[in-house]
């Protein structure tokens, strides 16, 4: 794996550039990046060598790779808890994507880490998900017992990697090795794949910002469409001290304000402005704290540390744990939520079926590719691809058969 440079003249406004390039840009995070940030300029490269971009640093060019790729685009039709047509408000699994970029490069930038990184590995990290979200994976993941299961995490891989195709040249989007390993999470070391060993105790700072930008903005929105779908109450959530502390700031910001408003979406969405603002703020500073009391010299001590460096200071991250245990308790496992899980096994099922039998009936590219990878995988891949709704046709186009939700659908 190596870096291909075209090497441009430094630049800098300073000698009269017109631009900021990629020389300047590399030249700026070895200035201004923490020693413990990642830095472009030392990327180990990727897979198939290309000369680098003139303008954009390589995690620059990750990400813009990632934002106008087909996977990425089909997460607007794919499920974050709620399936598409159950309503226009609520997150799907690319709103979702957006929401962790923001927070992730909020919490990067203030920390002098990497930002174009962290938003690389937020936008991709969810591009692996089937449809139906959670509900699909657990559906393909039975499916596939016997051939090797599934996982989004590592599908993740197989998409940037090899299913999407962007050039000739090579398959997949061929993004750095830094990108593509930051997109494992919560693998054993049996897991690991042999290209990214050996296996680091712990990922980059970056990628440690992503996986708690993940559970932020996922905490938050839930709480929003939650409320919204009123599968619980705010009377509920009153019990939950996080809540409650952001409903505090709210009241003395603009006083009276929630008891007087009837405008339920908004004062919804001022207390979860404050609650993500809360929660935002305190991974900052505590990450902060956290990483001035460690002081690693560069990011590969990071990699090698017995634990991670961004962090919820500990009043916080319990009262984070109490949320999700209340949205765990009042929201994923309630039975409106448990019909939806049966209607994507169904229907991942039927395909998966239809498709073992009858190969012919997968998409055009997917006819080669079952013959390098099998019939199993190459259903996997391409129902793993399918959006919520493409999903739902094919069930009626393949099977005759109306889906649960059939009234419901648009």
């Amino acid at each position: 794996m190596t870096r291909v440079s075209s090497t441009p003249s430094p630049t800098s406004p300073a000698q009269g550039a017109h631009f900021f390039d990629r020389a300047a840009k590399e030249a700026f995070e070895d200035q201004k990046l923490a020693p413990w940030a990642m830095k472009s300029g030392a990327s180990l490269g990727r897979h198939h060598p290309e000369e680098e971009d003139d303008l954009r640093t390589a995690w620059e060019r990750d990400r813009d790779r990632i934002v106008h790729s087909l996977a990425f685009r089909r997460l607007m039709y794919k499920t974050q808890v709620f399936v598409n047509w159950e309503g226009d408000h609520y997150r799907t699994r690319l709103s979702h994507s957006l929401e962790v970029a923001q927070v992730a490069r909020s919490v990067g930038s203030a920390l002098f880490l990497n930002e174009p990184l962290c938003e690389g590995i937020a936008l991709a990290h969810d591009i692996g998900h089937p449809p139906f979200g959670h509900r699909g994976e657990v559906a393909l993941d039975h499916l596939m017992a016997e051939h090797g299961g599934f996982r989004h995490n590592n599908q993740v891989l197989r998409v940037v990697d090899l299913l999407e195709r962007r050039s000739p040249d090579y398959p997949g989007l061929n993004l750095t090795r830094e990108l593509r390993e930051s997109l494992l999470k919560h693998e054993t070391d049996a897991e690991w794949p042999t290209e990214f060993r050996p296996r680091p105790l712990r990922p980059c700072l970056e990628a440690q910002v992503v996986d708690l930008a993940d559970s932020t903005a996922y905490h938050v929105h839930d709480i929003e469409d939650g409320l919204r779908s009123q599968i619980f109450t705010e009377d509920e959530l009153d019990s939950v001290a996080i809540w409650q502390g952001a409903k505090e700031a709210v009241e003395l910001r603009h006083p009276g304000f929630l008891t007087r408003s009837t405008d339920v979406v908004l004062r919804v969405k001022r207390v979860c402005n404050e609650l993500i603002k809360i929660l935002i703020n305190d991974l900052i500073h505590a990450s902060h704290a956290s990483l001035e009391a460690e002081r690693p010299a560069s990011p590969a001590e990071v990699k090698s540390l017995k634990k991670t460096l961004i962090e919820h200071s500990p009043p916080i991250a319990k009262e984070v744990a109490e949320l999700n245990r209340f949205l765990y308790d009042n929201f994923y496992r309630r039975p409106r939520l448990d019909k939806l899980t049966e209607h994507a096994a169904e229907v991942l099922r039927e395909l998966f079926e239809a498709y073992r039998q009858k190969p012919e009936e997968l998409g055009p590219w997917f006819q080669d590719w079952r013959r390098e990878v099998g019939d199993e995988r190459a259903a996997c891949d391409y129902i793993a691809g399918m959006t919520d709704r493409f999903a739902e046709d094919e069930y009626e186009r393949l099977t005759g058969k109306k889906t649960l939700f059939a009234n419901l659908r648009r």
